[in-house]
């Protein structure tokens, strides 16, 4: 008999199964098909132990009896076996399945699940919208008008991105008092791969690495595939908590630093000049390389500042994230890096095994865009302000329980539910239309202290957002009222 695997918790579980209560049917036969996915696509293990029905029932907000029905079904298929005093397990008797691609122990699901999913019928906050501005749409035609031949003839091989778009990343860094030249710059397929490719070159396994909590559970995925192991430091209103970053710099020795100084996502918090040199300070005197990721924007507060780099002494190794992605159009997934020249040709390393170079066509249309940067960045804040307005409006009326803190930046607010369990919520929300990712997932190792919070973000258009709170607002009305959902299976008479 194979060894039997260590159980999850019930949340855990519940994080897994991704949008399962959505579509018609029973809850318990939803259930039943969800958790059936999870064992034959290797998410569950064979032999690996589930939760009780209590507890499973508990985190899903569902009546127990429909968590007992699910696992009777699936025992009867001979996918479960319960044993006396060991509780439901993943039968042994089944092959191992492939894995299924996540990464071991990894909280990221929740925030990754919906990406994959992508049903029309839920409203997601799994992740931010940035819909085109009309520049990315006379951009492209641009390029497709004036640049296209000289770019059909060329072979598209340029790891480090086409010389034209780093001259011009570096001439914008230059203009924000952060001295650059193009060789600093390296073009990545988004700000998520310039994170994966430092994350593959500064990370080994269990190596400590010191990140902000709450903090982008997606980031942290990242970070986590390359074995980092967490050192979680609190925020404050000027950004990360400097006093207990210096002990951990000190006590730890962390490979890596990672923090969002403009805008910190979820809570949008701008980091304030004084904490962004305190931080370059403290990464210096201990040697510890910093990268630091500016793709979360949207939303601009009145005055916006260099980069950390900027604010470090000569020798500190910064490497700095951007992204065109939420100023211009989600779909343009152009991002870069820029950092120290040894540094940027060790990425470029990386980058050209990863995918040769990011596409030339989207990098073209980078270069156009650049140059009207601060006039999309200023449509955008517009945009979002707006929105962001409307949605707290409606908020109040609806939910006037609720708290948040106006972001300083960004494009989400930091939702407090009053004594109420996230993660309970979000199985609650599923079941109105609305995916909904729970404070947890957004920190290093599920911090309870962010158990009654979830990130909204206010990207819609305003139709969905009035549909967005009508649909939280009925949630949260059952859940007040009734608490879990019960549901009596039907029962064969004979």
């Amino acid at each position: 008999m194979r060894e039997v695997v260590s159980s999850r918790s019930a949340g855990e579980l519940a994080a897994l199964l991704g949008d399962w209560p959505t579509g018609d049917g029973p809850l318990y036969v939803k259930l039943t098909e969800a958790l059936r996915r999870t064992i034959n696509g290797g998410t569950l293990a064979v032999g690996e132990r589930l939760p009780s029905e209590r507890a499973l029932a508990a985190a899903l907000a569902v009546s127990r009896t429909t968590v007992v029905t699910a696992y009777g079904d699936l025992r009867s298929e001979g996918l479960l076996d319960s044993v006396r005093g060991s509780g439901t397990r993943v039968s042994p008797a089944l092959a191992p399945a492939r894995p299924d691609g996540w990464v071991p122990g990894g909280r990221g699901h929740a925030l990754f699940q919906g990406i994959l999913d992508g049903s029309d019928n839920v409203i997601s906050l799994a992740c931010m919208r940035s819909e085109g501005l009309p520049e990315v749409a006379d951009a492209i035609r641009d390029v497709a008008n004036e640049d296209l031949p000289a770019l059909m003839a060329d072979d598209g091989y340029y790891p480090r991105g086409l010389l034209a778009l780093r001259r011009a990343i570096a001439e914008r860094y230059t203009a924000e008092g952060l001295s650059t030249r193009p060789d600093q710059i390296v073009v990545t397929t988004g700000a998520h791969q310039a994170i994966a490719l430092v994350s593959s070159l500064y990370v080994r396994n269990g190596a400590p690495v010191v990140v902000e909590s709450p903090g982008f559970g997606g980031c942290m995925e990242v970070l986590r595939a390359e074995g980092a192991e967490f050192v979680s430091i609190p925020m404050d209103q000027h950004g990360i908590d400097t006093v207990r970053l210096r002990e951990a710099a000190r006590e730890r020795t962390p490979h890596l630093i990672y923090v969002m100084p403009e805008y910190h996502n979820p809570t949008g918090t701008q980091m304030t000049p004084a904490r962004r040199r305190e931080v370059a300070e403290i990464a210096a005197r201990s040697g510890v390389p910093i990268v630091e990721d500016f793709a979360y924007t949207g939303l601009r507060a009145p005055e916006e500042y260099p980069p950390i780099a900027a604010y470090a002494p000569r020798g500190a190794e910064v490497v700095v994230v951007g992204s065109l992605c939420k100023t211009s159009w989600a779909g343009l997934r152009v991002g870069w890096l820029r950092a120290p020249v040894e540094i940027a040709e060790r990425l470029a390393r990386r980058k050209v095994l990863a995918d040769l170079g990011t596409p030339l066509l989207d990098q073209a249309v980078a270069v156009r865009l650049l140059s009207q940067l601060d006039e999309l960045a200023r449509k955008r804040s517009d945009l979002l302000s707006a929105r962001m307005a409307f949605v707290e409006e409606r908020l109040r009326a609806a939910l006037p329980d609720w708290e948040w803190r106006r972001p300083d930046g960004g494009s989400s607010l930091w939702i407090r539910m009053p004594d109420t369990d996230a993660s309970v919520f979000a199985q609650v929300a599923l079941r109105h239309g609305v995916e909904l990712v729970p404070g947890p997932a957004m920190t290093p190792e599920h911090d309870a202290d962010f158990s009654s919070f979830f990130r909204l973000p206010f990207g819609h258009d305003e139709e969905t957002l009035e549909e967005l709170v009508s649909r939280l607002a009925r949630a949260w009305s059952d859940l007040s009222r009734h608490g879990p959902c019960e549901e009596t299976p039907l029962q064969l008479v004979v």
